[in-house]
């Protein structure tokens, strides 16, 4: 086969060549080994800038982007979209191609409770995992009490890599529940012991961190690349929306997303980039914090909230480039918003967590003020009602098994 004819079909090979600075662009540094504290070279006392992975995308396979999602007789996984993901090292868990659901009025909900471990952490993790693997580390390393650390666990089980979870008290059922399950070792600490135990369980045993290190938010350097392929699903099936509507943390997702947009510009498959929205609980805050400020990232103090998932004090760069560079808008918004946003998605049989329902809670609140949007709308929920606080706590009392009985509750739920 000659070289014509490999581009024109799927290989699976990674393209990936090196990490670049979101600090200063100019600056590269070779894929491996992964940098996770960010770049070195334009650190300050304040933020910390993260890394993304360039490409050769003139490499880029011609029928990538044609076809159905997922491939006739190829691993189901994130290996749909190989050539443009760091190296796949480790084996998946059928992560991705997750469903796309009308909910009326051109509104679309991308569901990433679909995936494995029921969130959308799993295409974070099928690449930093394998990171891991690729770089013979002994094990993974991850601050979470929530999505991240659930599915980290199950994709180091995968990969045959032991895992430790420092995470704060008060886990979810569910969350304790996966992390139990796939055997990993959970540490529970103080909130604000979490990243510095990190830094010392991955620089004491040579564990690979697949969560956060620094003061403001890189993360790892491969994780939002991951998440860029809810963008080529999207496109596949609906093509580029106007908006697209981000439950917002640290905003790894919300770039990554906005990422794979941007591919599919540089690579001629769209003309079209939507504007991108980070959600974020009003709590805290800090994309919003970061972008009134024009800062590259933020502190802000956190409140309490039951948006447990994303309620972050530390912000990210990325994040804060995807909302600048789309002229989209970050976006705060109440518990009472997502838990409304929630109930909404519940009466179309759509079960989210408080957190994963912030993007339709951010929609609506833009909706409210006036705005509108030349194309459809996509809503991003991140993940499952079962990963709620408080789910197993209502308890169901037995009914007299009596047709008096039953027609009586019946009628006092509105039922004829």
């Amino acid at each position: 086969m000659n070289a014509a004819s490999r581009r024109t079909t799927y290989p699976g090979a990674s393209l990936a060549r090196h990490q670049r600075s979101m600090g200063d662009p100019r600056l590269r540094y070779p894929l491996w080994p992964t940098l996770p504290r960010g770049c070195p070279r334009t650190r300050t006392e304040g933020v910390d800038f993260p890394l993304e992975v360039d490409y050769a995308y003139e490499e880029t396979p011609a029928d990538l982007f044609t076809g159905p999602v997922r491939r006739a007789g190829q691993d189901a996984g994130l290996e749909r979209w190989a050539p443009l993901l760091p190296p796949l090292a480790a084996p998946g868990l059928g992560e991705g191609a997750t469903a796309l659901l009308p909910l009326g009025d051109g509104v679309w909900i991308k569901d990433e409770s679909r995936n494995p471990t029921w969130s959308h952490k799993d295409r974070l993790n099928r690449v930093t995992v394998s990171a891991a693997v690729h770089q013979g580390a002994p094990g993974i390393a991850v601050a979470s009490s929530g999505n991240h650390g659930a599915s980290a666990a199950a994709y180091a089980a995968r990969a045959g890599l032991r895992c430790v979870v420092l995470a704060s008290a008060g886990v979810p059922p569910a969350v304790a529940s996966f992390l139990q399950a796939y055997g990993a070792v959970v540490l529970p600490v103080p909130e604000n012991s979490r990243w510095p135990l990190l830094n010392e369980v991955c620089d004491r045993l040579g564990f690979h961190p697949v969560s956060n290190l620094t003061r403001t938010h890189t993360g790892h350097p491969f994780g939002a690349e991951g998440y860029k392929t809810i963008a080529y699903e999207i496109h596949a099936e609906l093509g580029a929306p106007a908006a697209v509507f981000v439950p917002s943390g640290y905003g790894e997702l919300l770039f990554g997303i906005w990422k794979g947009f941007v591919e599919l510009r540089r690579l001629g498959i769209t003309t079209r980039l939507p504007r991108m929205f980070g959600c974020e609980p009003a709590a805290g805050g800090p994309l919003t914090a970061a972008v009134r400020a024009g800062v590259p990232a933020a502190v802000v103090p956190v409140a309490p909230t039951d948006a447990y998932a994303i309620d972050c004090a530390a912000g990210g760069h990325r994040a804060v480039r995807a909302v600048i560079d789309s002229a989209g808008q970050a976006l705060m918004v109440t518990d009472a918003e997502m838990a409304y946003a929630r109930d909404h998605l519940a009466s179309q049989g759509i079960w989210a967590e408080l957190s994963a329902a912030a993007g339709l809670a951010g929609l609506r609140q833009q909706s409210a003020s006036g705005a509108e949007f030349d194309g459809p709308v996509v809503c991003v929920s991140t993940s499952s009602g079962f990963k709620g606080l408080g789910v197993g706590d209502v308890p169901l009392e037995a009914v007299e098994p009596t047709w008096a009985t039953i027609s009586r509750v019946l009628k006092a739920s509105g039922i004829a």
